[in-house]
């Protein structure tokens, strides 16, 4: 059947395996160490410091993945992904007494290496495989890559969660090494071998981006990332637990649904943006849908100040931030892979996802702290004004008739 369709659609296929079976990777060992050390009686930031690691070497892997996918192939640093979150995991079958701090968090490290080579050269790859001139094409391609992984990102907190309780940490880790093992020497098999490789080798100073466009649409996407984190990777798992009294199985089922109903509407994002009155989205498109998301978290964190029932609006407040997030989300994906050079693509991609990881990891870090120091609202007011900047940057996006 599969050799009935032609080469970029059986390619489009694998790519999206290989970033489909990671993702589930991905996330089922996020919620295995967050479940496994909560167990050991670490408190939330001591877990969310475990993945500190994990953010600061994507910045990096983004910054020179980009440029290693330019000189030896996309093929490659796919490929290469997948082996090392293999490597990953095997570093986490060691016997309980190694599994300290440092341990974890050098697996965690390599695992973001792995991840963030997988995403950029997925997303790349997609430019290299639709027709030239065909945008809106490229669009629902790269939505429904963008919007399946973060579903199954999702699934892969259930995921966790379930072979954590049925096998315990040990045999479920195993389990998911031995499984990306086999989709590894499958794509090291199928993958075809000049993906990606750029006809003038790159120096390594063209890891920085030269495209006014791309530095304007990566510092609207740190921004955006750091709007998301800064109060849903700390600040709100830390209160539903702490403040409303949710267990944590509550918690993460929450938070898994969440990631998942993100991911669908990231999927569908086209028809929300002018799919059918034939409309490609541009840096107007941008500007258009990130001034509603700056007032969720405002909006929330004045309902909150204001002695509103703070299930009522994190729940609410969260389900409306997660559409027009995803939208915003989508959106970008696509204007990268359309304003990146066809050539070296994934120099451009990799530049910005670079500030993608590093919006995180600001997110991140900030979530922790503005949370310790001053509560959900203070994370919501920072989330806001963080989003108004991203906004702010959009002003300045190529419009169609700039591009023309």
């Amino acid at each position: 059947m599969l050799q009935r369709l032609s080469p970029p659609v059986r390619q489009y296929l694998l790519i999206t395996g290989n970033y489909w079976a990671f993702t589930l990777t991905d996330g089922a060992l996020r919620m295995l160490v967050v479940l496994h050390f909560h167990q050991l009686g670490y408190s939330p930031l001591q877990v969310a410091l475990l993945f500190l690691f994990y953010e600061i070497f994507g910045v990096v892997t983004n910054l020179v993945g980009g440029w290693l996918g330019a000189r030896i192939g996309l093929n490659r640093t796919m490929n290469i992904g997948l082996g090392l979150q293999v490597v990953a995991l095997a570093m986490l079958l060691v016997p309980a007494a190694w599994l300290t701090v440092i341990w974890v968090m050098a697996a965690q490290a390599l695992s973001g290496i792995a991840k963030d080579l997988n995403k950029m050269s997925a997303k790349s790859s997609i430019k290299l495989l639709v027709p030239a001139g065909q945008q809106g094409a490229l669009f629902r391609w790269v939505a429904l890559l963008t919007g399946s992984k973060n579903a199954l990102k999702g699934v892969g907190f259930f995921l966790g969660g379930l072979l954590l309780t049925l096998l315990g940490f040990a045999n479920a880790v195993l389990c998911m090494a031995v499984a990306l093992a086999l989709v590894w020497l499958l794509s090291l098999l199928l993958l075809k071998r000049d993906l990606g490789k750029a006809k003038a080798k790159p120096k390594f100073r063209d890891i920085f981006s030269k495209s006014r466009a791309i530095n304007l649409l990566s510092a609207a996407r740190l921004f955006l990332f750091g709007a998301r984190d800064v109060w849903f990777v700390v600040a709100l798992p830390v209160f539903l637990s702490e403040v409303l009294g949710w267990d944590f199985w509550q918690v993460g089922g929450f938070l898994a649904a969440w990631v998942i109903g993100y991911g669908i509407v990231q999927s569908l994002a086209p028809y929300f943006t002018g799919k059918r009155r034939g409309h490609v989205p541009d840096g107007r498109s941008a500007l258009f849908w990130a001034l509603p998301l700056a007032g969720v978290p405002a909006l929330m964190a004045a309902l909150l100040y204001h002695g509103q029932s703070a299930q009522a609006v994190v729940i609410v407040g969260l389900a409306i931030f997660g559409v027009l997030f995803a939208i915003n989300s989508s959106l970008h994906s696509f204007l990268i892979v359309s304003y990146a050079a066809e050539d070296g693509v994934s120099l451009d991609v990799g530049f910005y996802y670079m500030a993608n990881a590093l919006g995180r990891l600001l997110g991140t870090v900030l979530s922790g702290w503005i949370y310790q120091v001053a509560g959900l609202q203070a994370c919501l007011a920072v989330s806001a004004l963080l989003v108004a900047l991203a906004a702010a940057v959009s002003v300045a996006l190529p419009r169609h008739a700039d591009a023309a």
